[in-house]
């Protein structure tokens, strides 16, 4: 069975292509514009990884990871921040409240990948 994951960014170009890359890798892909929207998919089938971006409307990353580990605890699903906010407390704040790794944007197929198997995911194309 493959590995499932959310992406979660107000951008749909960004959603597409992270969709792509991760398709193509063996992943099974799901989608959501905002953090709200994101906690009521992962309430209705909680995925193995999430991509998820900081800036958003409704609900913005962090209170969404927030509101995430509070619900389903520390490690599961691994949540994977990706940004263009190159900052360190943002990264700081980030891995505290329960991120496992943090990429910058724009980001491409081996690095989106790269971080992926540092947090210990991998989809069955590369199996």
């Amino acid at each position: 069975m493959s590995p499932t994951c959310l992406v979660v960014d107000d951008s749909r170009v960004v959603r597409k292509v992270a969709r792509r890359i991760l398709q193509a890798n063996g992943f099974t892909v799901m989608e959501a514009e905002d953090g709200q929207k994101a906690l009521d998919a992962c309430h209705h089938t909680l995925p193995d990884c999430v991509l998820l971006d900081w800036n958003m409307p409704v609900m913005n990353g962090i209170d969404f990871l927030r509101a995430l580990r509070a619900e389903f605890g520390p490690e599961h699903p691994v949540v994977v921040f990706c940004t263009t906010v190159n900052d360190m407390n943002f990264i700081e704040q980030a891995i505290e409240n329960g991120a496992q790794e943090f990429i910058m944007k724009p980001f491409d197929e081996d690095i989106l990948l790269g971080k992926f198997a540092q947090a210990g995911l991998t989809g069955t194309a590369n199996a």
